[in-house]
């Protein structure tokens, strides 16, 4: 079977001294539920490797239950493959000219989000802070930063009936630069 590149996106670890998983016990259990090429980046959680996407599309689930039975807590993991990753990053609706993209983050949905659930976010909720959602993203701009947001992922969680994690902008270009060289 073809292997591509993949990203991993772990919700809740190494943030605030909580839910503490050292990347390379994290290397690890992606290389137990065989993916290959296995690289980390920073400490919260995110992961590039290669597999199958027969295999991929099972790994959130073996991921996220081998990291409770050797840790103790419960980390949602969603997958993009790195594909996925470059639309994300060429359909930003707010990366323009002047944009401070330090403001910019995306939230990546564990599954695409329904009409009803979209149209009932609040665009007033946290001014003046924007989002927008796409797909399986949201699109965020944060002028205040993401601790003064009330574009919380609790709030998307609820309202949208799936998980998000964040990442900021940086770090999804990163990811991408690195998935490119994998």
């Amino acid at each position: 079977m073809a292997q591509e590149v993949h990203i991993a996106l772990l919700r809740g670890i190494n943030v605030g001294g909580k839910n503490l998983l050292p990347m390379k016990e994290l290397t690890a259990i992606f290389e137990n539920a065989g993916c290959g090429n296995v690289r980390t980046y920073i400490q919260s959680g995110n992961v590039l490797f290669t597999a199958s996407r027969l295999l991929a599309v099972r790994l959130p689930g073996l991921i996220a239950d081998a990291i409770e039975a050797r840790h103790g807590f419960h980390a949602p993991v969603v997958i993009r493959t790195q594909d996925e990753m470059e639309d994300v990053a060429a359909h930003n609706p707010f990366l323009k000219p002047g944009v401070d993209t330090k403001t910019l983050h995306v939230g990546f949905l564990m599954n695409k989000p329904d009409k009803a659930g979209v149209a009932a976010l609040d665009p007033d909720r946290s001014p003046p802070d924007e989002f927008r959602v796409r797909g399986g993203e949201v699109y965020l701009r944060l002028p205040n930063g993401m601790a003064r947001t009330k574009l919380t992922s609790q709030y998307f969680d609820s309202r949208l009936k799936t998980t998000i994690t964040a990442r900021n902008w940086a770090t999804v270009t990163k990811l991408i630069e690195m998935a490119r060289l994998v």
